[in-house]
């Protein structure tokens, strides 16, 4: 038998003295008592911020002046479908392109037996010398099957206009459900948040001129959905606590709460795809490598942005324009 005035404890077994249970659950001091490596997240947010901006900035300089590395999705080139009887290796025709001079993505399929080569737009000399490397690095293929396409610029940049249309429509539309499903400053914190995360994925993909194709889109978007999922878990843990709030409550220590009752969520799910990333990173194919490799940096900053950005925006809009939100110490 519990009795409500003791918060759900038995008379038996009495919270210790400097608890004081909250109406309808449990205290702060109690989720603090729970985490062996506790530490007050919300009382650091300038950390958090300054850290974002270590990374965010030295990246927007490198979008500002060297841009991104766009594969010949976004501008043109030549693709090549090539069969062979025997099956073939990724690092063979590698070798087949190093020796003309050339550079591009390999894909293998058909159990090794087929070949797609996408390479910047090649003039007929240099088409020549690639087929012959193909025969003599690789061997004989099936010059009456082999297909040949050529995509040019034009098409590049309407997949690039597509793209960016397709990111923006979606951060408008989650903006506006987080709006109507809680408040304008939930959207607002939420949208800030893929925003950062999307400017850290395009910052170091431009600071090391890693290549971009049409996957990476893929994976921006796949992100846009990751990451506020998790945010709008703990910007709903808020609201819920928000609600149980008195008067002399700190509106910093229900935040702090809410995010340590949601951060074992965030961590265990943020491990698990990590790790199914990292897998496909490292024994994927050519042609999964910058999916999973956008995919991983864009969960890490998902979760990064969820826990420690999110959250902290609301609290600096309700110190700013929503009255007192000061914290007790920890």
């Amino acid at each position: 038998m519990t009795d409500k005035k003791l918060g759900g404890y038995s008379s038996e077994n009495k919270p210790p003295k400097n608890i004081i249970p909250a109406e309808g659950g449990v205290t702060y001091e109690q989720v603090k008592k729970q985490y062996r490596f506790y530490f007050n997240v919300v009382n650091k947010r300038y950390i958090w911020f300054a850290l974002s901006l270590l990374i965010l900035i030295p990246g927007i300089i490198s979008l500002m002046v060297q841009g991104l590395n766009l594969g010949i999705d976004y501008k043109g080139g030549s693709m090549f479908n090539i069969r062979f009887e025997q099956s073939i290796t990724q690092m063979q025709i590698t070798n087949a392109l190093d020796s003309v001079g050339l550079s591009g993505q390999v894909q293998l399929s058909n159990n090794g037996n087929e070949v797609l080569v996408r390479t910047d737009a090649l003039s007929d000399e240099q088409r020549d010398a690639f087929l012959k490397a193909i025969e003599k690095e690789v061997g004989s293929f099936d010059r009456a099957n082999l297909e040949e396409s050529l995509v040019g610029p034009a098409i590049g940049a309407e997949l690039k206009s597509s793209a960016i249309k397709a990111t923006t429509v979606a951060a408008i539309l989650i903006l506006l459900y987080i709006t109507v499903r809680f408040k304008f400053i939930y959207a607002f914190s939420g949208t800030l948040t893929l925003i950062h995360d999307v400017l850290i994925i395009l910052g170091l993909f431009s600071i090391f001129q890693w290549e971009i194709d049409a996957n990476f889109i893929a994976a921006v978007l796949t992100i846009f959905g990751y990451s506020i999922n998790d945010t709008v878990v703990i910007l709903d843990r808020i609201r819920e606590n928000e609600k149980k709030m008195k008067k002399r409550d700190s509106y910093e220590d229900m935040v702090d709460k809410s995010i340590w009752q949601t951060m074992g969520r965030s961590l265990k799910t943020g491990g698990t795809v990590i790790i199914a990333l990292l897998a496909i990173l490292i024994l994927g194919g050519e042609s999964t490598k910058i999916f999973a490799l956008a995919m991983l940096i864009g969960v890490f900053a998902g979760a990064y942005s969820s826990i420690f950005i999110a959250s902290q925006l609301v609290v600096e809009y309700k110190a700013r324009f929503g009255g007192r939100v000061g914290s007790k110490k920890s």
